[in-house]
């Protein structure tokens, strides 16, 4: 996935949104006001302009959060983030759409979770006509 088709399947969750509140740089995605991803080119020095990725954070459970950085080299504890909770998705194209998705979901998931209930069933709701 590049960084197009993430804010493409960012966007297409219920009631999310995108602001750029810690600047132009860095594009925050939220449900009902609650931060699930942030994406942004990467500003970790690159030997040149086309080795730089795009880099994604999501919410994650500790202990698949460590089990992902262990098999995926692209994964990396959340880059300005509590990193226990956060990792950070390096768009290098080494991990699959599906797993990507999957990451996202689940990163959705655990925000909505945490809601008032009445917040939880309406977004259920537009999960379920999808």
């Amino acid at each position: 996935m590049n960084n197009k088709t993430v804010h493409q399947y960012l966007m297409a969750k219920p009631y999310a949104s995108v602001s750029q509140p810690f600047g132009p740089e860095v594009d925050v995605y939220k449900v009902k006001d609650k931060m699930f991803a942030t994406l942004s080119l990467s500003n970790m020095k690159a030997k040149s302009e086309t080795d730089s990725h795009w880099w994604l954070n999501l919410k994650c459970d500790p202990d698949e959060a460590q089990a992902l950085r262990d098999i995926f080299d692209a994964v990396i504890p959340g880059y300005h983030m509590n990193k226990r909770l956060w990792n950070t998705v390096i768009l290098d194209g080494s991990i699959p759409q599906g797993e990507i998705e999957r990451m996202i979901d689940n990163s959705f998931s655990l925000v909505v979770q945490k809601m008032r209930k009445a917040e939880q069933r309406a977004i259920l709701l537009h999960l379920e006509k999808d």
